[in-house]
């Protein structure tokens, strides 16, 4: 049997799919062959149909299946609707938006099956069945009727078959990332913010039966320190690793083992996630001897009112700040990263989160602008507010670039000035030496309306770039876009290798 994944990723960044490699690995333990078609066109693969039907063609697959995030919903669904044209094999749809919203999915015509929540053993036990009646986790038609059977319980990962790196061509994915290869220890949250997949995972799983005491799962430290090393031996140009965990810090046994075994097989530097609630001067320091370079934060926003009230995120500015300062304290590399464009926020808010950064003054931080993932609470929170764009909400195939938020003339005017301009706002407002120069600058972009900020922000960024050049030659600490372009580093980082 061959079972051929799809993995739509176009417009956005090079990623490796966890999903995918956990579900080959187990579907190859099976003896079933798999193959991937990694759509994006920084790896060589853009939205080709004419390539891609030759592919499968080439493959012959018995079934086709397609991991799908939200913004890339509707490349998938252009995919499936052409392989419709000349193959009669059946289509499933699987990943994190039909876990969202999977009596949608179900009910277009490009789908004949979908996968909602873990797929291993339900993809293995739909491909040696042959039939998706009463399979755990899949759902079907049924005389033009969605069937969604109830969810098996959660995988224990530890019990997991190794997962399948070579399905995508994985060379390639370390030489495309410069060296930065992501790793995944465990799975699941204890948190449950607004914008977030874990709670409506959750509550779907609640829905057949199974309690969230078994959705936190880890890999042994055996078995990662294993994986570290195979990948070590087997790759070369590897420069650093990132767990990719939502909280890798938040059993600390398992830290305090796996931070004493680290450092006796590598010393290849390594980022992770922590939460500022639950971070401390003895995670720091385990963190820091183990070889963590870089440590990173979620904020959101800089607004305690935005924080609890749409994003469901209970921590203070002071619970931030002594995280950093922990961190900082440890010589630890901080990330902050931090969303714009939010529902119900205010020009107030917006300045709240520059203010905030100015403040902590993280070794880096990275912004986006929310998007309201079907399925979340964030998703029924922007709804209700009245603020969304639904056209524009579906055309968008990221969440860097552009929003579908209308929070209002002014908002949205402002929402862009600092999207655009990030780094030189907490320039302007960090208090280090020698920033008069943004802060003049943000003076005058905030005081320009609406037709003068479109004609003047192009000349404005050359002059953000000037600024950054005096800033070089005199010295002064500052901030500059790097790596990508929503991503601002301190300029006293000085290792180009790493953009994690």
């Amino acid at each position: 049997m061959r079972f051929l994944f799809i993995y739509p990723n176009i417009n956005t960044q090079v990623g490796f799919n966890y999903g995918i490699s956990y579900i080959s690995g187990f579907l190859r333990s099976r003896g079933i062959e798999t193959r991937l078609l990694n759509i994006n066109e920084k790896l060589g693969y853009p939205l080709d149909l004419k390539r891609i039907r030759s592919d499968i063609l080439a493959f012959k697959p018995d079934i086709i299946g397609f991991s799908v995030l939200t913004n890339q919903y509707k490349y998938a669904l252009d995919i499936a609707r052409d392989i419709k044209t000349y193959s009669a094999v059946p289509i499933l749809f699987g990943g994190i938006h039909v876990t969202m919203d999977p009596m949608e999915t179900l009910m277009r015509d490009e789908v004949d099956l979908i996968c909602v929540g873990e797929g291993e053993e339900a993809i293995a036990e739909l491909i040696e069945k042959g039939d998706p009646r009463g399979i755990a986790n899949i759902g079907r038609k049924e005389k033009g009727r969605p069937v969604i059977e109830p969810l098996r319980p959660y995988e224990d990962i530890a019990n997991l078959p190794f997962k399948d790196y070579e399905i995508f061509d994985f060379q390639k994915l370390v030489d495309a990332k410069d060296g930065w290869v992501g790793l995944t220890a465990s799975r699941g949250c204890p948190f449950r913010c607004t914008y977030c997949l874990n709670h409506k995972i959750i509550e779907v799983y609640k829905g057949s039966g199974h309690l969230p005491r078994g959705y936190i799962r880890r890999h042994t430290v055996d078995q990662m320190i294993s994986e570290i090393e195979y990948l070590l031996g087997r790759y070369s140009g590897i420069k650093m690793f990132i767990f990719d965990d939502d909280i890798f810090t938040f059993d600390k046994a398992w830290l305090r083992e796996f931070t004493e075994r680290y450092r006796a097989v590598t010393d290849t530097s390594f980022v992770c996630n922590a939460h500022a609630r639950i971070f401390d001067d003895e995670t720091a320091g385990l963190l820091r001897g183990a070889g963590c370079r870089i440590v990173k934060f979620g904020l959101e926003s800089g607004s305690d009112r935005i924080r609890r009230k749409v994003l469901s995120r209970y921590m203070t500015n002071k619970h931030i700040e002594d995280a950093f300062a922990v961190a900082h304290r440890h010589g630890l590399h901080t990330s902050a990263f931090v969303m714009l464009g939010l529902p119900h926020e205010t020009i107030g808010d917006i300045k709240e989160t520059v203010d905030l950064l100015a403040s902590i003054k993280p070794g880096r931080f990275r912004w986006s602008l929310f998007f309201p993932f079907v399925g979340t609470k964030a998703y029924n929170i922007a709804l209700s507010s009245g603020q969304v764009d639904l056209k524009e909400m579906e055309r968008l195939d990221n969440f860097t670039d552009e929003t579908c938020m209308r929070l209002g003339p002014d908002v949205d005017l402002y929402c862009d000035k600092v999207k655009s301009l990030l780094c030189a706002f907490v320039n302007a407002r960090s208090g280090l030496e020698h920033t008069e120069g943004f802060r003049r600058l943000v003076e005058e972009v905030e005081n320009m309306d609406e037709r003068a900020w479109r004609e003047k922000k192009e000349s404005i960024l050359d002059r953000v770039e000037k600024l950054n050049e005096e800033m070089e030659k005199s010295g002064g600490l500052h901030y500059t876009v790097r790596y990508n372009p929503f991503m601002g580093v301190r300029s006293d980082w000085k290792d180009d290798s790493i953009s994690a």
